[in-house]
């Protein structure tokens, strides 16, 4: 008897547990843009359009900018896993201008391949950052670039942060916010990894998507579709002869 009680305890306990968090459904995107993304580092390789501005050459090479770089991954994971845990609906819109924004720079980099020959063919130093910038180019081509994911989902995590009421009147975590945002959108191009055109188109989407998704439009969108649905399920069964 006990062991029947503990099982069905488990099963309940695990099936509360899935549909309080089932809008977990989201991380499945990353399906989709692991081996989308991975099939394009793969075939554009020497093939593609060169994107660059005059001002890129103006701009010096400097490796320190790799430790923000990489932060870029733990900003964007725990900002999306806060919201997860405690918000849904910001989580939501988060997760509707990142992927978006994800999918819309896969579609560019298979219709119009990109690349440059920014990066530096050697190091003027040697230490622990350049080790890491060579490892960093080792595993990342300089191909499918623009609009830049890096700086596009360093602005949507810091415009996400900024707006959500968990952070109102937290004046500290969001100056540190902008500070890393900051950072992190200056190391794309003092590290060679993206042109001034990547960062720009970046910022383009983001002003794009940020109306779409915070101004109403996606709020709108999704009120629509709750209309739709209540209203067909509103709707009498037609009885044929």
């Amino acid at each position: 008897m006990p062991d029947n009680i503990s099982k069905s305890s488990i099963k309940q306990g695990l099936a509360q547990l899935l549909y309080q968090y089932r809008h977990a459904w989201l991380f499945a995107y990353a399906l989709i843009y692991i081996p989308w993304f991975s099939y394009l580092e793969k075939t554009v390789t020497t093939k593609f359009h060169i994107i660059t501005l005059p001002v890129d050459s103006a701009i010096p090479f400097c490796e320190y900018f790799v430790i923000p770089y990489f932060m870029w991954f733990g900003y964007v994971f725990f900002t999306v896993l806060f919201f997860f845990f405690h918000d849904k609906a910001e989580y939501y819109k988060l997760c509707a201008f990142l992927f978006t924004g994800m999918t819309v720079f896969l579609i560019v980099s298979t219709l119009y391949p990109n690349g440059h020959y920014l990066r530096p063919s050697a190091f003027a130093h040697d230490n622990f950052c350049t080790h890491l910038v060579a490892w960093l180019y080792s595993s990342d081509t300089s191909t499918n670039l623009f609009p830049s994911i890096h700086v596009y989902n360093s602005l949507g995590v810091h415009l996400a942060i900024t707006r959500s009421r968990h952070f109102q009147g937290k004046r500290i975590t969001k100056t540190a916010s902008f500070l890393l945002c900051t950072a992190i959108i200056l190391a794309t191009m003092f590290l060679k990894q993206h042109s001034v055109f990547d960062v720009m188109t970046a910022f383009f989407m983001a002003a794009f998507m940020y109306h779409f998704v915070y101004n109403h439009g996606f709020q709108r969108a999704a009120l629509a579709l709750r209309n739709s649905l209540t209203a067909r399920k509103k709707q009498p069964d037609v009885i044929r002869d």
